[in-house]
């Protein structure tokens, strides 16, 4: 079986590889380092950090820090604080997309394949996500290399006024590509991605990383360890409330019956 207009989207950070233990957090850090700011996030603050979405308002927070608001020069304006920001994240995505660059990241189980898979299958392939586009880009090139990511549409950064889980990132997808959104899937790591896709009415699949296997995915039509590779990590199930019981690696056959169940086809 196929569907008609068939989309997957993905998240990035934490599906198209595992990037925020070993890619954001030393990049804020070594943010902080740079212009003198008395902060240093541990692992476990970061966590926290990761219930706000997008990295220039986790940033923004730091200046109601008043030892973090005076080494920043005392901005006083709405716009002075926008600009301190908008410098402290420039420097962040250049230090995170050298990370990637040096290899740091691997891409996550099974992503390089399901896309090729689904590409060569007619599927649209896009990547929606909170970061900014050259942090989601250089993530992308290094999954499924430069020739194949320079083909998928990526939303990213300050395209919508809200970040996840507020739907419009994924909205804004659907709308841009022309996808029908009962023929359109979703793969997301976290629980404010999760409702952000679910709000757009999307199918959605969630490949828990090291920061999110804890948290609630009720929602959720099936919840995996990972994509899997069959010559490689094997999947493990952890919710599966349609049954559909992939083996070994999620495949389109796989992402084909969800789509057909939670479009009430079946």
């Amino acid at each position: 079986m196929t569907l008609s207009n068939a989309g997957l989207i993905f998240d990035c950070d934490g599906v198209l590889g595992d990037t925020e233990r070993d890619g954001h957090l030393p990049a804020f850090n070594a943010t902080f380092e740079h212009f003198e700011l008395p902060v240093r996030w541990s692992v476990e603050d970061y966590g926290r950090m990761l219930r706000i979405g997008g990295g220039k308002e986790r940033l923004a927070t730091l200046l109601d820090n008043e030892d973090v608001w005076k080494a920043a020069g005392l901005p006083a304006t709405p716009e002075e604080r926008a600009d301190v920001v908008a410098t402290w994240h420039r420097f962040k995505t250049k230090t995170f997309t050298d990370l990637v660059a040096a290899g740091v990241i691997p891409p996550r189980p099974g992503v390089r394949r399901l896309i090729t898979d689904a590409l060569q299958d007619g599927w649209t392939v896009a990547v929606a996500s909170t970061s900014a586009e050259p942090s989601v880009r250089a993530v992308l090139a290094g999954a499924v290399g430069e020739e194949v990511a320079a083909t998928i549409p990526v939303f990213a950064g300050d395209v919508v006024p809200r970040k996840k889980p507020d739907p419009a990132v994924y909205r804004l997808t659907v709308d841009q590509l022309g996808l029908d959104p009962a023929d359109t899937l979703v793969v997301e790591d976290s629980r404010n991605g999760l409702l952000a896709a679910v709000g757009a009415g999307l199918t959605t699949v969630v490949t828990v990383s090291g920061y999110t296997r804890d948290e609630d995915f009720t929602e959720a039509a099936l919840v995996v360890t990972s994509l899997g590779d069959p010559d490689g990590e094997r999947l493990e199930v952890l919710a599966d409330p349609h049954g559909i019981d992939p083996v070994d690696a999620l495949t389109l056959a796989d992402l084909t019956a969800l789509a057909t169940i939670q479009g009430g086809r079946s």
